[in-house]
């Protein structure tokens, strides 16, 4: 059943971070020009993930004696919601810090935790996400990659595809069976951390329609893994993946993507066609939409911050965040038409065309519309 969301708010604790987030952010992005920040959490910048982990800001939720600041979901809400808010390039530590650090320390070992923790709060460590495959869509329990079990640990082969910044990544958390076949579903599935840079690991990357390249196509061919590389338990992948996904599709990253062309609009409005009447019940619409969208991503953390994995109140909030960022930047360009004779400022422009060529990807990470309408239609009893 579809859990129930509860209308709260962010404790003061929480906010008493904003102020020097902001005022760090600020001073940081008054050296970008907006149009460049609009890729959004998926601009990456190693340097600028490290500048944060000096400040304490990378891992803020992992437990101070692996070097985290040991602080609550909230906490990190707030950290995150300045960053994305303002569009900085968080890519190089945004998955080791969103799901990667905190699956490690819900179920890896001691000296899982002991190694890669310390790395991951320091960016030292980053890591991709090996989900998706070939022929498998967004039915993630059809993975065909397979780990065998050898006298020395397990050997891996198979391919992983869509996984974002592999090739700047050192590590990834793999989805692979262990047991069964494809047709067993979510029985036999298994979590491992692979070095990337390990004999048998190839990376290639998949040039998108903004020009960029962070998608990759990963291949495995006899990757020896040690016994030590298993996250958790054999076998129980699927409860596991399932609980990290309640990570990555809640977040502000969920309706924010768009943030920076929005505000640049914005700014345009204020100074030729602050008379539409059109265009600011359209900013009104949007602003809208954004505030619930918030309310309801800080009741998804409020049960994050009790233990709680609350996977369809996750996935609601990807589904209706995803439909909201798809549509600014086509709601943006209809406005934009109905003034043909208005000179648009260029890094307006920018912005709006680079928003456009890769807004049909946020449907698609973290799990397709389809995937996630059919969970919430189970969860809400409708089929």
């Amino acid at each position: 059943m579809l859990e129930t969301l509860t209308l709260t708010s962010i404790p003061q604790h929480a906010e008493s971070l904003r102020p020097a987030v902001r005022e760090f952010v600020a001073a940081y992005t008054s050296r970008i020009p907006l149009e460049q920040r609009a890729r959004s959490w998926m601009g990456f910048d190693a340097d600028f993930s490290r500048e944060l982990a000096r400040r304490g800001w990378v891992g803020v939720t992992l437990p101070k004696q692996y070097g985290g600041a040991g602080l609550d979901a909230f906490s990190r809400f707030v950290l995150i919601e300045e960053l994305l808010g303002n569009s900085t390039p968080v890519a190089a530590h945004w998955i080791a810090d969103r799901q990667s650090g905190p699956l490690i320390q819900k179920y890896g070992t001691d000296a899982q935790k002991e190694f890669y923790l310390p790395r991951i709060v320091r960016a030292e460590a980053f890591f991709c996400i090996g989900m998706s495959e070939p022929q498998s869509g967004s039915d993630l329990a059809s993975v065909r990659t397979r780990a065998t079990r050898t006298a020395k640990g397990w050997r891996l082969n198979g391919q992983k595809i869509w996984t974002t910044n592999a090739h700047r990544s050192h590590y990834m958390i793999a989805l692979v069976r262990t047991s069964g076949a494809a047709e067993d579903r979510h029985k036999g599935l298994s979590q491992f951390i692979v070095d990337l840079s390990a004999p048998g690991v190839t990376i290639r990357q998949i040039r998108d329609l903004t020009g960029d390249a962070h998608f990759n196509e990963v291949f495995f061919e006899d990757v020896e893994l040690g016994e030590d590389t298993l996250v958790g338990t054999e076998g129980s992948g699927w409860g596991q993946v399932t609980a990290e996904l309640a990570f990555e599709r809640s977040g502000p990253e969920r309706f924010y993507s768009a943030i920076a062309l929005f505000d640049l609009w914005l700014a345009y409005l204020r100074e030729h066609h602050s008379a539409d009447a059109w265009a600011r019940e359209l900013a009104g619409r949007i602003v809208t939409h954004l505030v619930t969208l918030r309310a309801m991503s800080v009741a998804v953390t409020e049960q994050l911050a009790r233990g709680e994995s609350p996977v369809l109140a996750a996935a609601l909030v990807k589904d209706l965040g995803t439909e909201l960022e798809q549509f600014i930047p086509y709601a943006i360009s209809e406005q934009l038409g109905r003034h043909p004779g208005h000179a648009v400022p260029d890094g307006l422009l920018r912005a709006l065309a680079y928003v456009t060529q890769i807004c049909p990807t946020y449907s698609l990470r973290g799990g397709t519309r389809e995937i996630l309408r059919g969970m919430i239609a189970r969860g809400l009893g409708l089929r």
